[in-house]
């Protein structure tokens, strides 16, 4: 689960685990049974109306930035499952149409990248674009993008003022005292209370088990029987829940860079799991940095690039680089490089230039943009979505205590994204919306094979998340790209994988047993 753009002043955006071992799925609760309760029922008459309106397709809103020959049209949702005949939402919804012949037609393939609060809008521009590792995959689908409940254009939901959400530079998330702790404890809380306020009718309706189910809505209004899918990060979660609550409606299903989806996993443990795999690709970063120190001149050992970013990071706490580049935005831009390869060398080629003495790149790339008020409109946005679902899927400690000493222990041995993420996830100790059980994910009648692929040194979900799903989905097969750790495989040159995601989307065939790939190529510096 991630998005582009790094949302507010530091944070994970996408959730994993490093939960080891094999977990028995325990028996359906009462909660479960809710989930095929009342709601399954809403979802069945949701989609029955959707089946026979349909959707209009048109030329995108010029404000969307979404060219021709992609069109644009709405979904109707109900906003509560449970209440099929009460206030309604439309979801945003996108296409280009197959580029292949009718016969090669296959119908069409959604998309989610994560988040939560990641919009699908940009999949279909993957044709536009000609993107090459598509192509063949274009020639049999529509691709489909949408924006999730409460995401976007689809009854979008905030937080707090946009503007004030980007405004820097914020305090350093690593607290020096109680103080601090206090300070930031007040900020987490008041962001809760912001949600409640701004949003509070959405809330209690922000969840995966929703977006699922809006998902079978979306897949009804297409026309198709049944759904062909590609999630990445949250968006593997996504899929997995849909596979349980629809498992007969499932065509093919890839999911990408997996979030462990074990319930007692869902969410505060697979975020203190986070910050140790980012520290252990943080640690990769560094040393290829190092290892290009010809290049880059940080420092020719990953000890020395460390003691670097400390030094930058106790300057900006001093003063603030710009007036606006402290340590949270130090680490909203520097965790680009753990999530994902094709940070690596423009993260550390900025780097170098600051220590040359250009300052202004650094200020761009790590500091607000305060004239950018879309963006910063879909930055607020996006962390508001994260927090609702991430808040409302799941009941979190509300004990102070637990947090301030589960983070206090991991930032010992794990402090590059440890209290950063601690703080964002915070509001969920007080949020107002009732917080559901997750739901059991787990195997239903009819389910397909599911196409699992994971990197070995993913930090923003750990490679146990992958195991673990494969495990709940019986005849699942699962490709690992090993000594890897780029977040988002699917997206990249890997003929070793991209062969066989094309062969599994095109036929529905995948190998007789589980593949390992070599990784793909390490960043040129």
């Amino acid at each position: 689960m991630r998005r582009t753009a790094v949302l507010g002043s530091a944070g994970a955006l996408i959730a994993g685990t490093l939960i080891a071992g094999a977990v028995t799925a325990p028996a359906a609760t009462a909660e479960d049974r809710h989930h095929h309760g009342s709601e399954a029922r809403g979802v069945q008459v949701a989609a029955a109306r959707a089946a026979r309106s349909g959707i209009d397709w048109k030329d995108c809103p010029a404000d969307w930035a979404i060219a021709k020959p992609i069109q644009c049209g709405w979904v109707t949702v109900p906003l509560d499952y449970a209440r099929p005949d009460g206030k309604q939402i439309k979801l945003a919804v996108d296409r280009h149409v197959s580029t292949g012949t009718k016969d090669e037609r296959q119908g069409a393939l959604l998309y989610n990248p994560g988040g939560p609060g990641g919009s699908g809008m940009r999949f279909p521009t993957r044709i536009t674009n000609k993107n090459p590792l598509w192509a063949n995959t274009a020639k049999a689908y529509d691709f489909v993008g949408f924006d999730p409940r409460g995401v976007g254009h689809s009854a979008p939901i905030s937080c707090v003022d946009p503007q004030e959400f980007v405004k820097a530079p914020k305090a350093d998330p690593v607290p020096d005292s109680e103080a601090d702790k206090r300070a930031q404890r007040k900020l987490a809380a008041e962001y809760a209370d912001g949600c409640a306020q701004r949003s509070g009718d959405m809330l209690p309706h922000m969840t995966t088990p929703n977006t699922a189910r809006d998902l079978d809505v979306i897949r009804a209004a297409l026309g198709e029987e049944k759904l062909n899918y590609l999630g990445v990060s949250y968006g593997t979660y996504l899929g997995a829940v849909y596979g349980t609550l629809f498992p007969t409606h499932v065509r093919r299903m890839v999911v990408d860079s997996v979030v462990n989806p074990a319930k007692d996993n869902i969410w505060y443990q697979a975020n203190l799991n986070q910050d140790i795999a980012f520290q252990g690709r943080w640690d990769d970063w560094k040393a290829w940095v190092a290892k290009n120190d010809s290049v880059f001149h940080i420092g020719n050992t990953p000890a020395k690039v460390e003691q670097a970013w400390l030094e930058l990071r106790a300057a900006a706490k001093k003063n603030p680089i710009g007036g606006v580049v402290g340590p949270a935005e130090l680490i909203g831009f520097f965790q680009s490089a753990p999530y994902y390869d094709s940070s690596w060398a423009p993260v550390a080629r900025i780097w170098s230039d600051y220590l040359g003495g250009d300052t202004q790149a650094l200020v761009d790339a790590a500091g607000p943009d305060m004239s950018d008020t879309a963006g910063n409109i879909s930055s607020e946005n996006g962390n508001a979505v994260y927090t609702a679902v991430e808040c409302t899927d799941a009941k979190w400690p509300a004990s102070w205590q637990k947090w301030d000493r589960d983070n206090s222990r991991l930032h010992k041995e794990y402090p590059f994204m440890t209290w950063a993420n601690a703080w964002m996830n915070l509001p969920c100790a007080t949020w107002s919306a009732k917080q559901q059980t997750p739901l059991n994910v787990k195997t239903g009648k009819g389910l397909p094979p599911v196409l699992i692929v994971q990197s070995t040194r993913d930090a923003a979900t750990p490679y146990e998340g992958a195991v673990e799903l494969h495990k709940r989905f019986k005849g699942s097969r699962l490709i690992t790209e090993r000594d890897a750790g780029s977040h988002g495989v699917t997206g990249l040159v890997n003929p070793c994988i991209n062969e066989r995601v094309d062969t599994y989307l095109l036929t529905g065939r995948t190998d007789r047993s589980d593949v390992t790939c070599a990784p793909h190529a390490t960043p040129k510096a």
